[in-house]
């Protein structure tokens, strides 16, 4: 249920996408791909410096996921 929680937040998503879409907004064009992945990177950088909030029951949650993908997760 707690994954699903982490999993499953379309708010969060949304959130993120529209704090891109703000940084990207002022520039109407990109002189390439490269360009467009860098600011968007650069955008990301800035927005995480204001998430400060944890994740409720991350422990909880990461044992879960350890147990579930124990040969994916490294720690």
């Amino acid at each position: 249920m707690e994954i699903r929680k982490i999993i499953y937040t379309t708010n969060l998503i949304e959130n993120l996408n529209g704090k891109i879409r703000k940084y990207t907004k002022a520039k109407i064009s990109y002189p390439s791909d490269d360009a467009v992945k860098k600011s968007v990177f650069l955008a990301i950088q800035e927005i995480e410096k204001k998430w400060t909030m944890p994740i409720r029951n991350w422990g909880m949650i990461l044992n879960q996921f350890i147990a579930i993908f124990e040969d994916r997760i490294r720690l």
